[in-house]
């Protein structure tokens, strides 16, 4: 077995933990959109200011956001935590963090006139940040729910158009190249005829940043009803697309701009957990993945080897 193959598999990972200091801000980033204006308020000031509210009581934050201490406590639990001490908790060491001699951020706005070095940094500071946000919000049960079914399962579908449609062809290449059955739909009336074949033992994929695509909702849905595990990769977890989804897997919802549109951000965050599922489904099936993988590699190679040309 090549050493290529070998990299690619890991041990299996830690059981989830409970949401870390340094994932606040991401969770915040994720979840503000879904949120009522009251408790966008909140969750903005202990993202801004997280060392000034850890000092605060849950009456104090009230005061200060406008709200009520009802709402400070759902917006606590709204971002993985228990309740507002434990949110406390985790802004007292997000500010600790944030006091360590850490780089400032730098604006990630690209203007039209920006130089190209510029460009450069802005958009890999904004990769990083994306990746880094949707690492922190992934819910690693789902995800490990989902490699389940798809290391199981007889055939796998996956919908998405757009930049997204990529997205879904990159997961079907990648599982096709382990030996699975997995087809990518960003044609909407084959996704829908195809969803109607799957059954109890198949999966079907939904990849849509908004979650509000019709034309990767609908074949999700009846591959739902048809008894098809279904997923979901979306930045909005409370979105329509979640209804007919068994396992929900957020991305970052990363700032837009004028040169830098949501397609662009989103497929990001999105190729991580497409990743992730990838390499969980490989080290699942690992005595059947990595001869195929192997096979594959194989069976390109001459494609890339160097030909000499004549004299």
């Amino acid at each position: 077995m090549t050493n290529d193959v070998k990299e690619i598999f890991g041990s299996a990972g830690a059981p989830p933990a409970p949401p870390a200091p340094a994932a606040l801000a991401a969770k915040v980033r994720t979840l503000a959109p879904s949120m009522t204006r009251s408790m966008q308020r909140v969750a903005e000031a202990v993202a801004d200011d997280p060392a000034g509210c850890a000092a605060l009581t849950v009456t104090g934050l009230a005061e200060l956001t406008g709200t009520s201490e009802a709402t400070v406590v759902r917006t606590a639990r709204l971002l993985g935590y228990p309740g507002y001490r434990d949110l406390r908790l985790a802004l007292a060491g997000l500010a600790a963090q944030q006091q360590s001699g850490r780089a400032p951020a730098i604006t990630t706005d690209i203007a039209v006139d920006d130089p190209i070095a510029d460009v450069v940094a802005k958009l890999a500071y904004d990769e990083q940040q994306t990746l880094a946000d949707t690492a922190a919000g992934l819910d690693t049960v789902q995800l490990a729910a989902a490699v389940t079914a798809l290391a199981g399962a007889r055939r796998t579908d996956v919908y998405g158009v757009g930049a997204s449609g990529l997205v879904a062809q990159d997961l079907t290449q990648k599982l096709l190249r382990i030996g699975l059955m997995a087809h990518a739909h960003s044609d909407p009336h084959l996704a829908v005829t195809n969803a109607v074949q799957l059954r109890s033992g198949d999966v079907a994929i939904a990849i849509t940043h908004s979650g509000t695509t019709g034309d990767v909702i609908e074949p999700l849905r009846v591959a739902f009803e048809r008894g098809a595990t279904t997923v979901a990769v979306t930045g909005r977890p409370d979105s329509p697309v979640t209804q007919y989804a068994d396992h929900v897997l957020t991305t970052s919802t990363a700032r837009e701009s004028e040169l830098r549109p949501a397609a662009m951000s989103s497929r990001t965050g999105q190729l991580l957990v497409v990743d992730c599922l990838f390499v969980g489904v490989a080290q699942r099936t690992y005595d059947a993945a990595a001869p195929a993988l192997s096979a594959s590699y194989e069976a390109l190679a001459h494609r890339h080897r160097a030909t000499r040309r004549g004299p």
